[in-house]
């Protein structure tokens, strides 16, 4: 039987899917209020627009500001690299206050977190405090200093995302304009020697695929295997951040078709030899109307809420200059989640009237069969 591209194996939690329950179940065991919220979510289904819990999940981005200008990302758009002020610790720590229904958050969004310095470190281990999960994603180049490498460590986060996008310095820094390979790839090491000593599997390399280092694909897998780590995603589709401008810049560099069933296994078997666990992840080949079940999740259990505490729907799109949720409401995060102009973008999508912004993730729609 012919296995598809949407068959293989998703990135799962370096840790452990069993190790993410564990924590989702101390996370509810520690406050009736999110045990209650959850229960509430569950029962939902994704089949009500005016929905009666706060989110399980939110992205939180502590800073909109990078030190990289990668080929890819919407960042090399932005005067000095940066969008906006970073998240002030106070207003991070008063967000996860007010939502009490979290049990996970990624603490990063279009930037590169660790650029914020020790507030960064301080915001994971106060996450860490409420028992919530904290996944984050960081290009490593800062690790170095400062200590920031054990900082991030002992900071007590679940999941460490690092990117790494060629298997060459020449693939690599043509990529991540402003990189240094030989430092990055350093760093890496550095770190997984000190989590592996803990016993500590937290890091995932994470490779967005892309023209550039298509040709690399099995050296990226050893080259995971040098760095120490474990886990390694391949992400097969690029982002467009809610912009028409970068879905053409990105359709033009994009090869998610171009990865065929049988190499995908190869590099999964490859990894498999190797002790690294190969998943991948594609966001153009997920999500349909034909069920409730299949619909995006995001409307109904989650969003992005960005260093200027400005409301995204998701990752994917992530900067709100492109797309936001109250523009003009001035509500805080807890009014939006509850508000109009937002029980009608989830309508939207149970209707099977698929937003714009959010068509380049769905591969099939048809309104009728939710209605």
């Amino acid at each position: 039987m012919k296995r598809e591209l949407r068959d293989l194996p998703a990135p799962e939690p370096s840790a452990g899917i069993e190790t993410y329950k564990r924590e989702r179940d101390l996370a509810l065991a520690a406050d009736p209020r999110r045990a209650d919220n959850y229960q509430k979510y569950s029962a939902s289904h994704r089949r009500d627009s005016d929905v009666s819990y706060l989110p399980i999940k939110l992205d939180i981005e502590n800073v909109s500001r990078c030190n990289y200008k990668c080929t890819m990302c919407v960042v090399s758009d932005w005067a000095m690299g940066k969008r906006a002020d970073d998240m002030p610790l106070e207003s991070f720590k008063a967000l996860l206050d007010e939502q009490y229904g979290l049990v996970e958050i990624k603490l990063q969004g279009i930037g590169e977190p660790t650029i914020q310095g020790d507030a960064f470190f301080r915001m994971i281990a106060y996450a860490r405090s409420k028992h919530i999960w904290v996944r984050t994603t960081t290009n490593a180049s800062l690790l170095h200093l400062k200590n920031n490498w054990q900082k991030l460590a002992d900071a007590g986060p679940n999941e460490i995302q690092i990117s790494i996008d060629g298997a060459t310095a020449d693939v690599f820094e043509k990529i991540r304009r402003g990189s240094v390979f030989k430092q990055v790839t350093e760093n890496c090491k550095t770190i997984n020697r000190y989590l592996t000593d803990q016993d500590k599997r937290i890091t995932k390399m994470w490779t967005v695929v892309q023209k550039e280092n298509r040709h690399q694909l099995p050296d990226i897998v050893d080259l995971a295997r040098e760095l120490g780590f474990r886990d390694l995603a391949f992400a097969l589709s690029l982002a467009n951040w809610g912009l028409d401008e970068w879905r053409d810049r990105n359709d033009a560099v994009t090869v998610e078709d171009s990865v065929s069933n049988d190499e995908a296994w190869r590099l999964i078997e490859r990894g498999k030899r190797l002790g690294v666990r190969v998943g991948f992840w594609n966001s153009t080949d997920k999500y349909s109307t034909h069920a409730f079940e299949t619909l995006c999740p995001w409307p109904f259990e989650r969003a992005v809420v960005t260093s200027d505490l400005r409301t995204v729907p998701c990752c994917t799109i992530g900067n709100p200059d492109a797309y936001e949720i109250g523009r003009d409401l001035k509500k805080s995060f807890t009014e939006l989640w509850a508000s109009k102009e937002y029980k009608e973008f989830r309508q939207a999508h149970l209707d099977g009237q698929i937003p714009d912004v959010c068509k380049s993730c769905y591969y099939e729609i048809d309104k009728k069969l939710i209605g």
